[in-house]
């Protein structure tokens, strides 16, 4: 989960429950171009379809896919209020896969806003947080993205905003029943908090061991050992998580995160650049990976790496995708010339 401190993970294509839940006629098959637009990273396109249908009298799951692609494009205060609007036309029905995931949604982009608001606003904000989060596993118990989600917010939050350990542990083993590999990971992370760093790399691994695409919990585990600042191990975390998502069509994203990792521990970033390319060349992008982000960090990796005229490449893909991308557009090709001639 990206949530608070920015570690909200988290999106999926529509489910079959959301489909149902589309309008009979021209209307589902405009929500499925645009999903499949969010899920490609062309924000600019998915927007275009999506702003027809976001109107008085449209459906919920117009609003809800909006606020995602806003969510994608960091645009939080927006997304917030699309997501919201979800919530009011959805209805709440009970079992409802659509009804949990908007209220999900709404969760995660309330957090995005109470990690960058003032003290005051934040703590209202993420009250709301954990209503939205426990509102979604109420609806849908079996929501495991919702689970984890609220399970994070539980040991990251202190016990005044509703947190606590033992609330978490409780959400593992909810979760348990329906996603083992998250539950190792959340259970991890629990034991990291409680400085158990034994049974938190046990978790982890076992999150490996039981996974059926493996490749994001070895970015799990690289990820504890980067906050232990175990480089070696960190590294070779990785390169695992690497090789199995090029054995698996449907983990491209850890790639993305992987890379991510080495770009935020300043760690080879020709390695980071040429998974950062993999990434993009590959037919399993998605809206947790935005295929505009990735192609904003490589132009800052190929910037780096001396090669401004491939970081100009880079960043004209990022924008053609996404126009209102913010990252993208700040990153000036003077300011990349200037990386290359330190070089």
């Amino acid at each position: 989960m990206r949530v608070l401190a920015g570690l909200i993970l988290a999106g999926l294509s529509l489910t079959a429950a959301a489909a149902a839940s589309l309008p009979a006629q021209g209307g589902r098959g405009q929500l499925a171009q645009a999903n499949a637009a969010l899920q490609s990273g062309e924000a600019d396109k998915a927007l275009g379809l999506l702003n027809a249908l976001a109107q008085p009298g449209g459906p919920a799951a117009a609003y809800n896919l909006r606020c995602r692609v806003r969510f994608t494009l960091e645009q939080w205060d927006q997304a917030a209020n699309d997501c919201a609007q979800a919530v009011k036309l959805d209805g709440g029905n009970a079992g409802n896969q659509q009804s949990s995931d908007d209220h999900m949604w709404l969760a995660r982009a309330l957090g995005e806003k109470a990690s960058r608001a003032s003290f005051l606003n934040a703590y209202s904000l993420a009250k709301r947080v954990r209503i939205e989060f426990e509102e979604a596993v109420r609806l849908n118990p079996r929501n495991a993205e919702a689970l984890a989600d609220l399970g994070e917010y539980y040991y990251s939050a202190p016990e005044v905003l509703g947190g606590g350990l033992d609330k978490a542990e409780r959400v593992a083993a909810q979760l348990e029943r329906i996603d083992a590999a998250r539950a190792h990971v959340l259970r991890g992370n629990i034991a990291v908090e409680r400085k158990d760093y034994g049974a938190a790399e046990r978790e982890l691994k076992q999150a490996i061991a039981e996974s059926a695409h493996p490749a994001s919990q070895w970015m799990a585990l690289a990820g504890f050992y980067r906050s232990r600042g175990s480089w070696t191990e960190m590294d070779s975390a990785v390169r695992s998580g690497e090789n199995a998502a090029e054995r698996d069509r449907s983990a491209g994203v850890a790639l993305f995160d992987g890379a991510s990792m080495l770009i935020k521990t300043n760690r080879d970033p020709a390695r980071a650049a040429r998974m950062l390319e993999s990434y993009l060349a590959g037919s399993t992008k998605t809206e947790e990976a935005p295929a505009f982000a990735a192609h904003t960090r490589l132009a800052r990796l190929k910037a780096q790496l001396g090669d401004a005229a491939g970081a100009s490449r880079e960043r004209a893909a990022a924008l053609l995708l996404a126009p209102e991308y913010q990252p993208a557009r700040d990153l000036k090709l003077q300011e990349m010339k200037s990386q290359d001639q330190k070089h």
